[in-house]
């Protein structure tokens, strides 16, 4: 052995194998091989410092504080009954507003379709001048009608 003080060796029980890159863990700042770094491995003591996590509501999507030794899931549920802003009312956004002015036609569509001759809002069905009866005057822009 040429280099007895090179490396270190592991801090789990069942290992203390000589590592010569070891790892400090995070947590507990003992020194682990590449085997038992991680907080399961070596069943760190410590990782609650680390492994924090911040549960989302999903209703109103803010982060719920949780403190230690609490149930996520508990905190959560409480948050939902009492302190959640969530307004099913106003979630609701309808996608197809804009309805056709067509006369007896009761299709909405995504976007506005709005003629250029009688500036009217229309379905794809009805988009064309010659397709709505338009009274918007003058002859039709497109060469087809």
């Amino acid at each position: 052995m040429e280099f007895p003080d090179l490396g270190k060796h592991c801090s789990e029980k069942t290992c203390k194998q000589l590592d010569f890159l070891p790892l400090k863990c995070d947590a507990c700042k003992e020194v682990f091989c590449k085997d038992h770094i991680t907080y399961e491995q070596h069943k760190c003591t410590s990782s609650y410092k680390k492994d924090v996590q911040v549960p989302v509501c999903p209703l109103c999507n803010t982060p719920i504080p949780v403190r230690r030794g609490e149930m996520p899931d508990i905190v959560v549920g409480a948050h939902m009954d009492r302190d959640c802003k969530y307004d099913p009312t106003q979630q609701e956004q309808r996608i197809f507003t804009n309805k056709c002015l067509k006369e007896g036609c009761k299709r909405k569509e995504m976007m506005k379709l709005v003629c250029n001759q009688c500036h009217g809002n229309f379905c794809i069905k009805h988009r064309h001048p010659l397709d709505h009866d338009c009274k918007g005057g003058g002859r039709s822009i497109s060469k087809a009608g």
